[in-house]
């Protein structure tokens, strides 16, 4: 069975995670300025992070899981990654795990990369390596001399492994702030020359307008390179994910391009958010959060409540958290909770199928404003959604 299909049922009730972000360690091997977890990174002391044991206790209070994104910090600092990828794939039947790094690491990479391969033989392992810059520009973006070439090491034994495990997704994810935001086509075009990579995505920097790290970040700018990478990963062979349903992903990031646009344009949240329901974010402390956005909003600690993740999303207090969620206070480009945003709303379905026939009939993607855009209510044009409705079957690979 395709691991989506396991999950139909969250479409309609949105009353289970589906979608689990955990953080494994706060300690990182780098000092990027712009890091969200910065605070928590450069943390004396503190809690412990959650033991193997810890992590299986709250594994077996979760239901099936779609996604897990291990995060941090960096995540292959943490030794038993992959037993812990392996005790959530036999609990949870995790479908896909993604992995972002700074690619500091290569040869501990590409190890724990495929140990967790081989214990997680159900599961489709995304890697993403992080390149904010070609060269000595990535180097001095994230302050690491020498981290171009560990990321490219990295990518080379990665690749390597891809081609023994087809389970194997190996991308990148760029950055998107005002130190980079006018090397974007550069920084693109290097990456589909990489053979090997199956994606690249651009990411915005986190946080609200009107912080100093991302007041200068041009939205006219974003939107012209998220065109530009569409343009440039939009056919051809290699330039899709393997796993079945990788066009459809691919019309869902064109989407997702429009909507952080127009959401960060207009300053105001334009679908509804499923944080604290399908989506959890469980620090490497034990702070149960809905969403990564949200550090002021704690579920509790799983270390007070019996590691029971059910019985704390039954809590007066989540119920609380998620009513607020629900009334729209808050607003942000996290393209996590985009994702899981845009697949689990049956209203966003027209649009999507628009876009993925779009993408079929080599069409370019609708333009960030004006009409026949996804709202919403999910509107798109007619003729692409008619031609999805009828093709979508034949098509999905």
């Amino acid at each position: 069975m395709h691991p989506a299909l396991r999950h139909l049922g969250a479409l309609f009730s949105r009353s289970r995670p589906v979608h689990l972000t955990l953080f494994l360690t706060r300690r990182c091997n780098a000092r990027c300025p712009f890091c969200f977890y910065g605070k928590q990174r450069d943390a004396e002391g503190g809690p412990p992070e959650l033991s193997l044991d810890e992590i299986g206790r709250v594994a077996r209070s979760l239901d099936d899981l779609f996604w897990v994104a291990f995060s941090g910090g960096e995540p292959f600092l943490r030794e038993d990654l992959a037993e812990i990828g392996q005790l959530l794939h036999d609990q949870n039947r995790v479908g896909f795990f993604t992995l972002p790094t700074n690619g500091l690491l290569p040869e501990r990479i590409v190890a724990s990369t495929e140990a967790l391969l081989g214990r997680c033989p159900d599961s489709v392992v995304v890697v993403k390596l992080s390149l904010d810059g070609v060269g000595d520009d990535h180097d001095a973006l994230r302050q690491v001399p020498g981290g171009f070439r560990q990321v490219m090491q990295a990518y080379r034994g990665l690749a390597g492994l891809a081609r023994r495990f087809p389970r194997l997704e190996l991308g990148f994810n760029t950055l998107f702030c005002s130190d980079n935001q006018g090397k974007m086509e550069g920084i693109v075009d290097f990456v589909r020359g990489l053979d090997g990579a199956r994606s690249h995505t651009i990411t915005m920097v986190r946080g609200q307008f009107g912080e100093d790290r991302d007041r200068e970040v041009d939205l006219a700018r974003y939107q012209q390179s998220v065109r530009y990478l569409e343009s440039r990963w939009g056919s051809g062979p290699g330039r899709f994910h393997r796993f079945a349903g990788s066009r459809l992903k691919a019309a869902h990031d064109r989407l997702q391009h429009r909507l952080i646009h127009r959401t960060l344009s207009q300053r105001r949240r334009l679908i509804p958010c499923y944080a604290g329901r399908l989506n959890l974010v469980l620090t490497e402390s034990g702070e149960l959060h809905p969403c990564e956005e949200r550090w002021d909003r704690s579920f509790g600690n799983v270390r007070d409540a019996g590691y029971d993740v059910a019985a704390m999303l039954r809590s007066e207090r989540a119920g609380r958290i998620r009513a607020e969620t629900d009334r729209g206070g808050c607003y942000c480009s996290h393209e996590c909770n985009f994702l899981v945003n845009i697949l689990f709303n049956p209203r966003m379905h027209p649009a999507l199928l628009g876009e993925y026939a779009r993408l079929r009939l080599g069409l370019p993607a609708r333009d960030a404003g004006g009409g026949g855009n996804a709202t919403a209510e999910g509107r798109t044009g007619t003729q692409p959604l008619a031609m999805a409705h009828t093709q979508v079957r034949r098509w999905i690979a």
